[in-house]
């Protein structure tokens, strides 16, 4: 009987080893917290919870604690585990590009080719990309890390990830969650802003109708752009490429089933996968870093550049533009990638100071320019990093 007591007691003993109550530091419990909280800022506030579900729920999964010398293969790390496998589309690259083919599915240019100078104010708003990469400099990071942490200021998750999976694996878990977390809450940060840098008279400017676009000019729109944008950078073919050929099933019109299988069951698989690996990869003893810390401060200062640079723009560029073409401020901040959230907020904010001014169509042009120019961007850093 003793023997058999002692056989139990010891492989109770084992049993415990093996169990994530034995296994739990400080840090797993933190990174759960965050991911409680993700999930309730999805519910309960609904920012963006088509992605901070999957990653608060990702972090849930990512930080269960178990033994890692147990060989269990269950931890996203482990060479061979389910999760790892998974992990595998971040860390080749290749979900972000199957993320762009459905946003360029679901994406309608018409605001842009209406009026194509707005493409300059999406292009204004990816200074924040390239002055958070200064800044990261600044602060001891090599020039890879860098630009990896700068991509964040563009508001475009797959185009950070994408980036970051090239430039420094090591820190694209910090890379991605800062940079999903920055998209859902651009109705808190940028508002503030907007209001800060505009006057009154120039919130309640009015724009001009845009014009109606041809479908011929929406076909063309995507081979065009295709052609200028990647023979000027040729690095930036995998996130454009998909972006255009997502565009064209949209819009030549004889391809509905293709482009709704890419804006419809493509994307919201890829984006579920993406969204709980990147949230995963978030495991404590990789995540919690004085690194990661500092990723997330830069890249609030990214975001807070990008959107200043936008309206800032908008600002100069009245002063050479007639008073009757004249652009409201309040749509440079559209310019960063975060569509269309970004473009919603300009017709809120414009709709608090004069409710019979629609500046949502306008908006969209600048937004869907910020997402050609933030995967521009990291296809310029790319090209002069790798």
């Amino acid at each position: 009987m003793g023997e058999f007591l002692n056989f139990i007691s010891n492989n109770l003993a084992d049993f415990w080893t093996y169990t994530g109550f034995a296994n739990a530091t400080v840090g797993h419990l933190v990174m759960i917290l965050v991911g409680l909280v993700f999930i309730y800022l999805a519910v309960a506030k609904e920012f963006e919870p088509m992605l901070l579900i999957p990653i608060g729920f990702g972090m849930l999964i990512g930080n269960i604690p178990f033994n890692m010398e147990a060989g269990l293969k269950v931890g996203i790390y482990e060479e061979g585990s389910v999760l790892n496998i998974l992990y595998q589309g971040v860390t080749s690259g290749w979900y972000p590009p199957l993320i762009f083919l459905g946003i360029g599915a679901m994406t309608d240019f018409s605001a842009l080719i209406s009026n194509p100078k707005l493409m300059l104010v999406g292009a204004a708003a990816q200074f924040g990309i390239f002055g958070a990469y200064m800044i990261a400099l600044a602060l001891g990071f090599d020039p890879m890390q860098a630009g990896a942490i700068g991509i964040i200021g563009g508001a475009d998750g797959p185009t950070a990830i994408f980036l970051s999976s090239k430039l420094a694996p090591n820190l694209m878990g910090a890379i991605a969650v800062s940079a999903y977390s920055y998209m859902a809450l651009v109705p808190v940060i940028q508002p503030p802003i907007m209001r800060w840098l505009t006057t009154k008279k120039e919130r309640v400017i009015r724009m001009q109708p845009p014009r109606a676009v041809s479908h011929t000019e929406k076909v063309m729109f995507p081979i065009v752009g295709l052609l200028l944008t990647c023979f000027l950078v040729p690095s930036g073919l995998p996130l454009l490429g998909m972006l255009f050929f997502g565009n064209l099933l949209k819009e030549s019109g004889v391809t509905r089933r293709l482009a709704e299988t890419a804006r419809g069951p493509l994307i919201d698989t890829i984006t579920i996968l993406l969204g709980l690996t990147v949230g995963a990869s978030t495991q404590a003893s990789e995540f919690l870093t004085f690194d990661s810390v500092l990723i997330f401060g830069l890249g609030a200062l990214s975001f807070i550049i990008a959107t200043t640079s936008g309206v800032l723009f908008v600002k100069l560029f009245n002063l050479i533009l007639p008073k009757n073409k004249k652009i409201n401020p309040l749509i440079g901040n559209a310019g960063v990638s975060a569509v269309p959230d970004a473009a919603r907020i300009s017709q809120t904010v414009g709709l608090e100071y004069d409710p019979t001014n629609y500046l949502l169509m306008h908006a969209m042009g600048p937004n869907v320019a910020g997402v050609i120019g933030s995967a521009v961007a990291a296809g310029i850093l790319l090209g002069f990093l790798m």
